[in-house]
């Protein structure tokens, strides 16, 4: 499973000193490479939140063939 995303931007995000200290623990135990990893991961592992959102509207129909091909540039 893959929890690290490479976003171009960053955002900051505040936190006790008693939380980026657990944070720094958990990733020593995990081999987690930065904190939005260990962030991503304890999202993803607990609350099973996708990594990407994309296409998760019910309200929309599926794509079609020509949809794909109108939207998709190679």
């Amino acid at each position: 499973m893959c929890y690290s995303n490479n976003y171009s931007m960053s955002t900051t995000i505040q936190t006790s000193k008693r939380t980026a200290q657990q944070l720094r623990e958990l990733m020593k135990k995990t081999g987690a490479k930065s904190y939005d990893e260990m962030i991503s991961r304890l999202v993803s592992e607990r609350y099973h939140v996708p990594a990407s959102l994309f296409g998760s509207n019910p309200k929309l129909k599926p794509f079609t063939k020509s949809d794909e091909a109108e939207f998709h540039d190679l």
